[in-house]
């Protein structure tokens, strides 16, 4: 063959095997063997090897996936992926529906399972993948590309006609029962725990390194939602039609209700239907259908007003309790974990549950031998809720709670207060010391590459480091005679913790561990004090003052730091030279000296973070809610009604986006009178289609 032959060939057989690929995992219509359909593939890898540099991204034979390990990269999303609320009764949910007909009049509904999985994001260029990104904090999320085009119901390139030419949609990542069980049989199989449940074994395989394990695990992917400018139909349900004839996987379970009733009747029956699906769903979800009446409600900070998601009642199961562990955290708690006889529950087999503390295990009753009612509600793993009675054997004797730690041996102490039993040995007791420096090197915390839970406890267990400290001690000949490590792996370390060294103040206070110090808190106390040395020194009171801090954390702060091993850790973590001090930002002007500023809605070319560092920069300083001490508020699009009609009432002035960029540049504001409130310009118009 001719190069210019064997390059036709090659793009007939990317047509080719990706209609295969849809009749199959679309369709569920497959059209040739297994055999014919590698024999093809096979054939398309060959010519690609021979011609890489007209081989196609978005190739067949990307679904294969990859050895090579890649970082994920961390991308903003075009278009903001909110949440949505929840509820959890037919009242809420009629409530619901009855407020947004009371507004609206007439109103179409569609209704969707919602399943249970991993949100994402799929950017669509000129007809082909160009991006996948995870839900992330909302704003930004990471880059898992590679790792998706493996997934056989994600189309690489788009069939049909009428596409936008940049679009994203949105659905989720789940792992159907099927894969899920043959994924804990391997592991079991190989020695390692088995996955809780299917989400967190979806979430989990989307940020393997490999691409390669990704596509070996079959997960699949159900699309529900399109983001776009100018986006060509006027309803989600005439939208999600469309998707399906450009390639997309979408539910065939849904349907367009028009009353109150027909929803009720929906979800009644698939809460029953649902266990009969090969994956698993947590409940239904109702959005408005009609796109303008979507921009008309708008959507609140979190999520929008126009959808809502109703979760099913939890299920339960009988089980015998066999025996129960006792596990102790990174702050010293002890928490009981009950091994029970294996047991089918929402579709995955149970093993053991969760008990709290003392006091649940005294206030059930709860015994060896007993029979027990599990349930599996949002947690990971499920919770015994009650004990069946009429079968408890003659025999049986109350529980007696541990006294002494089973790692340590310590006698544990009960805080007043605490319903937890805690191992005080912090310095000594291994799976706090452990925890404690997993936390540290945590993605939020100091985000420490190539330090995870396996690779700390192999330190530790060589003496190389017994405190957070010493992970600044360790050098490369240390590390690269470890097992599992090697030169590569151990300067990969040494770079991270490199790194790290530049994380900000208030990320460093937050990877302490110090209890009750989590990372909203960590940002307040280091706004507020901005130094570490002044935190330190700072009395009860004087902490309580500070925003978000109340007298249980700032008594925990203070135990903190008189304790003279942590004062020792935090010297050498001074001397290693991390960042104990927020960072001064140069104040552009003073523009907003001594003001107050609310901001809200959604902004052009900004997002809500850059408008709120635009108050700091220039002398303002930020609250979150409405009240008689704000002095203006920055709306954008989709600004809450509620928070609207409060600041009318209280009198405060709204400026837009372009009169608050003409304050902070000459200082004087352009909106007309206080209290009155100024038109939308052009540029402000909302998207079509809130996202989420």
């Amino acid at each position: 063959m001719t190069h210019h032959s064997e390059i036709t060939r090659m793009r007939e057989l990317e047509t080719l095997l990706e209609h295969y690929n849809y009749q199959y995992y679309v369709e569920n219509s497959p059209e040739v063997s297994d055999y014919e359909f590698d024999r093809l593939l096979r054939e398309l890898q060959d010519l690609e090897a021979k011609h890489p540099s007209d081989a196609d991204p978005n190739s067949p034979t990307r679904r294969v996936g990859s050895d090579l390990t890649s970082e994920f990269e961390s991308v903003e999303h075009r278009y903001p992926m909110q949440s949505l609320a929840n509820t959890y009764s037919s009242e809420e949910l009629g409530e619901w529906i009855d407020r947004i007909v009371k507004e609206l009049g007439e109103v179409e509904f569609v209704v969707e399972l919602k399943f249970d999985g991993t949100a994402i994001s799929l950017c669509y260029e000129h007809g082909r993948l160009l991006r996948a990104v995870t839900r992330g904090d909302g704003r930004r999320g990471d880059d898992v590309t590679n790792n998706v085009r493996t997934i056989g119901s994600v189309p690489l390139k788009l069939r049909g006609e009428g596409y936008p030419d940049i679009f994203e949609i949105r659905g989720e990542i789940i792992m159907p029962y099927a894969s899920f069980e043959r994924l804990n049989r391997e592991r079991e199989a190989a020695g390692e725990a088995p996955m809780a449940n299917p989400r967190n074994a979806a979430a989990g395989t989307l940020k393997q390194q490999s691409s390669q394990v990704v596509a070996r695990r079959g997960l699949d992917c159900t699309l529900y939602h399109i983001a776009g400018d100018n986006l060509p139909y006027t309803t989600h349900a005439e939208m999600l039609s469309a998707a399906r004839d450009w390639g997309f996987k979408i539910s065939d379970h849904t349907a367009i209700c028009r009353s109150r009733e027909e929803v009720e009747k929906f979800i009644a029956y698939w809460d029953t239907e649902r266990k009969r699906l090969p994956y698993a769903t947590d409940g239904i979800v109702i959005k408005v259908n009609d796109y303008a009446m979507q921009r008309t409600l708008g959507s609140t900070a979190k999520a929008p007003r126009w959808a809502v998601a109703y979760k099913f009642q939890a299920e339960r199961a009988l089980t015998r309790l066999i025996s129960v562990d006792f596990q102790v955290g990174r702050t010293g708690a002890v928490t009981p974990v009950a091994n029970l006889e294996p047991v089918q529950l929402a579709g995955t087999v149970v093993k053991r549950a969760s008990i709290h503390n003392a006091d649940q295990i005294a206030a059930l009753d709860i015994r060896l031998g007993d029979m027990v009612y599990v349930e599996k509600g949002g947690e990971i793993i499920p919770k015994i809720t009650e004990v069946e009675l009429s079968e408890r054997p003659a025999d049986s004797k109350p529980f007696e709670y541990i006294t002494h730690c089973p790692e340590c041996g310590s006698e544990l102490v009960r805080y007043e207060g605490e319903a937890k039993h805690f191992c005080p040995n912090s310095a000594e007791c291994k799976p706090q010391i452990i925890g404690r420096i997993v936390h540290f090197v945590s993605r939020k915390a100091m985000d420490i590459e190539g330090l995870g839970g396996e690779t700390i406890e192999l330190l530790w267990q060589n003496g190389l480091i017994k405190d957070i400290a010493d992970i600044y001690d360790l050098n490369p000949q240390q590390l690269a005679q470890l097992p599992r490590l090697g030169d590569r792996s151990a300067a990969n370390i040494l770079e991270g913790v490199r790194i790290s060294k530049e994380v900000p103040f208030e990320r460093v206070l937050f990877a302490l561990g110090i209890r009750f110090v989590g990372e909203t808190t960590a940002k307040y106390l280091a706004s507020h004090f901005r130094t570490l040395d002044a935190i330190a020194e700072a009395t009860t009171e004087e902490l309580a003052e500070a925003e978000e801090v109340g007298e249980k954390i700032a008594i925990a702060i203070t135990e903190y730091f008189t304790n003279e091993h942590n004062r020792s850790i935090v010297e050498r973590l001074r001397a290693a030279g991390l960042n104990f001090e927020i960072e001064e930002k140069q104040r552009t002007s003073n523009a907003l000296e001594g003001k107050s500023v609310v901001i809200s809605g959604k902004f052009v070319g900004r997002s809500r973070d850059d408008m709120k560092a635009l108050v700091e920069e220039h002398g303002g300083k930020n609250l979150a809610a409405v009240s008689a001490n704000v002095d203006f508020i920055v709306a954008g699009e989709n600004m809450g009604p509620a928070k609207r009609q409060k600041a009318e009432k209280l009198g405060i002035t709204i400026l837009n986006e372009d009169e608050f960029m003409a304050l902070i540049s000459n200082g004087t504001p352009t909106a007309k009178s206080e209290g009155e409130v100024p038109q939308k310009s052009e540029e402000q118009r909302p998207i079509q289609g809130t996202l989420f």
